[in-house]
């Protein structure tokens, strides 16, 4: 069995994941959409054997003692972020397509705002969205805007390694979970120590990463990451909820005062073919601070429906302004403003 066929199909037919499991028959995913390859159910020890030649013993052990591994891997001239596991007893890899560019602002949607954004010398920025909608593509563009046009020195901490970017006006150095460093929590922690600018953490995971980012954006850092929240309010809600209620006030002030900015995105199919990003911004204003430090989070929405001067836009105001310029259908601008509202019942 030669695996790299698999991965060929995947960048010939510019699919974002592919899909292979012992027992099932290979897939991609296209435009959002899982298509089914004309090919018969894998074998499982057929496909463990061609996963194992990608990966060195060291590798092969973690992987077997963990039964869970993200890995990046290179095949004609593209690289991949791999996810190895388990499932019904049967070896399993997903694996999605990292593009070999990284995208230019005004290609994936820039406002100006978030192009104001990386002009930031400390504080929290969070990119947010479901999985698969952009937020590793929205943050490599910003860190290259930063690279292009500032000597700062900037740390990305990422499980595993995606984008690489080549050094212009910026030092980076990036750090990858289980080959440079043990956790998120411990390379930030270490990273104050690195007389860093710009730290860029992959995700925000557990109280232990989240306590680290906020510290490193309080001791003056520009600190970006994600979160697989839908929304702005969602969001907040979320860093509150990972700690224990003791502790959510403290991170209510601590939260008011470092976010700068939440960007919630989302890909929608385009009318033109391929996908385009809708997103929410929220802008950490004094008005949004106070809401944040109080805990009136149900409040959010309002001030950003209302907030089109500092640069703030609802989900639903992008949704129609893509619609407005025909890169998205009446349907599915319907579709996905339902899908919003049904949502809306979270508070």
């Amino acid at each position: 069995m030669d695996i790299s066929n698999y991965f060929k199909q995947a960048i010939e037919r510019k699919a974002s994941d592919l899909h292979l499991a012992g027992g099932s028959v290979p897939a991609l995913r296209i435009n959002k959409e899982l298509v089914k390859l004309n090919h018969a159910p894998i074998d499982g020890d057929e496909l463990k054997k061609s996963i194992y030649s990608l990966i060195n013993k060291k590798t092969q052990e973690r992987f077997r003692r963990k039964r869970e591994l993200d890995i990046s891997k290179e095949f004609f001239g593209c690289r991949f972020r791999i996810n190895l596991h388990y499932q019904e007893g049967k070896i399993g890899l997903t694996a999605r397509l990292v593009p070999n560019f990284i995208s230019k602002p005004e290609d994936i949607g820039f406002s100006e705002i978030i192009y104001k954004l990386t002009h930031l010398q400390d504080g929290l920025i969070l990119v947010t969205g479901p999985s698969g909608s952009g937020k590793s593509t929205t943050l490599a563009s910003m860190i290259d805007i930063i690279n292009k046009e500032r000597k700062a020195h900037i740390i990305t901490i990422e499980d595993p390694i995606e984008y690489l970017f080549e050094e212009k006006q910026s030092i980076i150095e990036q750090r990858e979970l289980g080959q440079d460093t043990k956790s998120f929590a411990e390379a930030l922690k270490h990273a104050l120590r690195q007389d860093p600018n710009v730290i860029m953490v992959g995700e925000m995971r557990d109280i232990e990463t989240v306590s680290a980012a906020i510290t490193a954006a309080e001791t003056g850092h520009l600190v970006i990451s994600t979160l697989h929240t839908p929304s702005a309010a969602e969001t907040i809600a979320r860093v509150i909820d990972i700690y224990p209620h003791h502790q959510q006030q403290q991170i209510l002030n601590q939260l008011s005062y470092v976010l700068r900015a939440v960007i919630a995105q989302q890909l929608l199919p385009s009318s033109i073919g391929g996908l385009v990003v809708a997103r929410e911004i929220l802008i950490n204003t004094r008005a949004v601070a106070n809401l944040i430090r109080t805990n009136q989070l149900e409040q959010i929405n309002s001030v950003i429906q209302t907030g089109h001067k500092e640069g703030m836009i609802s989900l639903n105001k992008s949704i129609d302004i893509l619609l407005s310029k025909g890169l998205i259908t009446d349907n599915i601008a319907r579709r996905r403003k339902r899908n919003l509202e049904t949502r809306a019942t979270y508070y």
